[in-house]
């Protein structure tokens, strides 16, 4: 059931964004009288799974989900239809368009993949509005356990001041990749401020480790499901542990430090069950663990047992415009500051690269609305700027040549455009199986 609900996800967003995306080529066409011959989600190779004529343009499904496409009359593109660009050129094609008319074709899909994600954005910040912690409110720091920012000099209790001169005003999702592309990062421990500068490499030292959260909010101890053959069966689901022997362990880290410094024993355990307080002796086996599995609480939980206050922010739907289209410019830069770190060999961030698994691997295991929109809006930005690189082959190589064609007033050659498209189309088939191969071999050495 977790499998097909990830597929599902998986599926209807890269559908929707396909879809969306040709539509960008597709209505500037038929706007400047361009033929359209085929308009399909997912490559139709040998057959299609669905088609239907319409006019003058099939439209269909294909069976092989890598894409779309829309095939325009009097384009040199991935079908290579030589026999088509030997005739003489008619009026209703792409080539004896006016370089302005066939410029706006081309980059009507990444156009659309931008304002869908802007518009996402602008929608989720109706919908759901803004919850997150303010930083000044994490009175006692973060949970660090990632021993990749142990080792550059991150601990648990540490507070982040500032990513890279820009002040951290709340704790959410986004902190987390701050710090990933960070070059120096200010936190106050204690009460002095220290500056930690992270290496080049960063992001292929984190693939090197356990998968463990960058930075986390310090939680309380919670007590998950007992294991089967536990000792400490008297606890129950739910049950909180704030202190052992009489100290104090508020957070989890603290707990697990007091077990670890007790194995083979039995301690006296305070438990917080149902706002009731009842002291419980728990045993510790041989490697400093009680045999349960750890349970977490919502943020609501949280707020009212008083360990944070958590703001949320409600907007109208003209006060979402600023706010979704702000979010939507963090997120552009933010995957543009990416693409510098995967290009730049320095970082080894290109071995983190992945295909469609690493894409499917995002979405959850739970149907969520909220989580379904965030990653369908990121992803639209990562089509679209994709798109743009002036790859032939890619709508952004496609505009490089018109660019060239508007400034000079010459028009590349047919033969020029037809090895440039082979040349690109072997780039891409490279970069696709160098990602996808990424994710091969992660999936092989299980990292």
């Amino acid at each position: 059931m977790d499998l097909f609900i990830k597929l599902s996800q998986f599926l209807l967003s890269l559908s929707l964004l396909i879809v969306l995306h040709e539509l960008g080529h597709f209505i500037p066409a038929k706007l400047f009288k361009t033929r359209v011959e085929k308009f399909y989600l997912f490559f139709d190779v040998k057959y299609s799974l669905i088609k239907k004529k319409i006019g003058e343009t099939e439209y269909g499904i294909g069976w092989l989900p890598l894409g779309g496409y829309v095939k325009i009359s009097g384009m040199i593109d991935e079908s290579m239809d030589k026999e088509q660009m030997a005739l003489p050129p008619q009026p209703w094609e792409f080539r004896s368009k006016p370089a302005w008319q066939r410029l706006i074709i081309m980059l009507g899909g990444v156009t659309v993949n931008f304002i869908l994600a802007f518009i996402i954005y602008i929608g989720m910040a109706f919908a759901y509005g803004d919850t997150y912690i303010a930083n000044e409110d994490l009175k006692d720091g973060l949970l660090v356990e990632n021993k990749t920012m142990q080792k550059v000099g991150f601990k648990t209790g540490d507070h982040i001041v500032s990513v890279d001169g820009e002040k951290i005003v709340k704790f959410d999702n986004d902190l987390t990749m701050k710090v990933i592309m960070a070059k120096e990062v200010i936190i106050k421990r204690g009460a002095t401020e220290q500056t930690i500068n992270m290496p080049n490499d960063f992001v292929d030292q984190l693939s090197k480790v356990e998968k463990k959260s960058l930075l986390d909010i310090r939680m309380p101890f919670v007590v998950g499901p007992i294991s089967e053959g536990s000792k400490n069966t008297a606890l129950m689901p739910k049950d909180i542990i704030v202190s052992v022997n009489g100290q104090t362990t508020k957070y989890y880290d603290q707990a697990k430090t007091v077990f670890e410094n007790n194995k083979n024993k039995t301690v006296t355990a305070l438990i917080l069950r149902d706002e009731k307080e009842i002291k419980l002796p728990i045993q510790i086996n041989s490697e400093g663990k009680l045999g349960i599995g750890i349970g977490r609480l919502g943020m609501e939980s949280l707020e009212k047992l008083g360990y944070y206050k958590v703001s949320k922010q409600e907007f109208g739907l003209l006060e979402s415009i600023p706010v979704g289209i702000t979010r939507g410019k963090d997120q552009l830069v933010g995957y543009g500051k990416q693409l510098k770190m995967i290009f730049n060999p320095e970082t080894k961030a290109y071995k983190q690269v992945g295909g469609f698994k690493a894409i499917f691997d995002i979405f959850p295991k739970t149907w969520s609305w909220e989580m379904f929109w965030t990653i369908t809006a990121l992803l639209s930005i990562m089509l679209g700027v994709m798109n743009l690189l002036p790859i032939p082959a890619l709508d952004g190589g496609h505009v490089m040549f018109l660019l060239y064609e508007i400034i000079s007033g010459k028009k590349p050659s047919d033969k020029f455009l037809e090895n440039a498209q082979l040349v690109g189309f072997v780039l891409l088939i490279t970069l696709l199986l160098f990602a996808n191969g990424n994710d091969v071999y992660k999936a092989i050495v299980g990292k």
